[in-house]
């Protein structure tokens, strides 16, 4: 019997011990590993949470390839949701704090992510405007609205530590008054 746990824990720990460990991508860390462009886009991102965008459809626009169409109160609206942990990468970047980040194999689906100053500068979902309770977001040239839950998703990305932190010391020689 106790053979069966000790495979059993050796069978967990080697899963978690491979798993990723993602951790939020906050400007700090940006600003501290001073990454171009280039380098932005070889990072795969994450999402950390759920985020469904919807949209009222038109009478002539009921052909959809992706998302789903639901009928609320007569009126048919597009979903489009994109799960937590989907993974990312970097298609757009107008500034050097806002990332177009695409979740689907199409460079024009993509949602703007910035440094949000009320969660610890995480790079978190950015709208056109916030209103109380939703946001406006452009996706694949459409307006779109997102739940203001969704304000606080951010981008994760697998980030490894290794070795040790390096410092570099200088000590202070002292300095004295100049009597002249």
């Amino acid at each position: 019997m106790s053979f069966r746990y000790l495979f059993f824990f050796l069978c967990i720990f080697s899963v978690t011990s491979c798993s990723p460990t993602y951790s939020y991508f906050t400007d700090d860390l940006y600003r501290q590993q001073n990454w171009t462009q280039d380098d932005i886009q070889r990072i795969q991102f994450y999402l950390s949470k759920d985020i469904t965008l919807s949209r009222a459809l038109s009478a002539g626009e009921t052909k959809i390839k992706e998302g789903k169409i639901i009928i609320k109160d007569g009126q048919q609206v597009e979903e489009v949701v994109i799960k937590s942990g989907t993974p990312g990468v970097l298609v757009l970047m107008p500034k050097e704090d806002r990332f177009g980040i695409s979740f689907e194999e199409d460079d024009n689906a993509y949602l703007m992510f910035g440094p949000n100053p009320k969660i610890e500068y995480r790079y978190a979902l950015l709208a056109q405007e916030w209103e109380e309770d939703y946001g406006n977001i452009h996706y694949k040239g459409k307006l779109y609205s997102v739940d203001a839950a969704s304000a606080d998703a951010s981008l994760m990305v697998d980030l490894k530590k290794t070795g040790k932190d390096e410092y570099q010391t200088h000590q202070a020689s002292g300095r004295t008054v100049n009597n002249k």
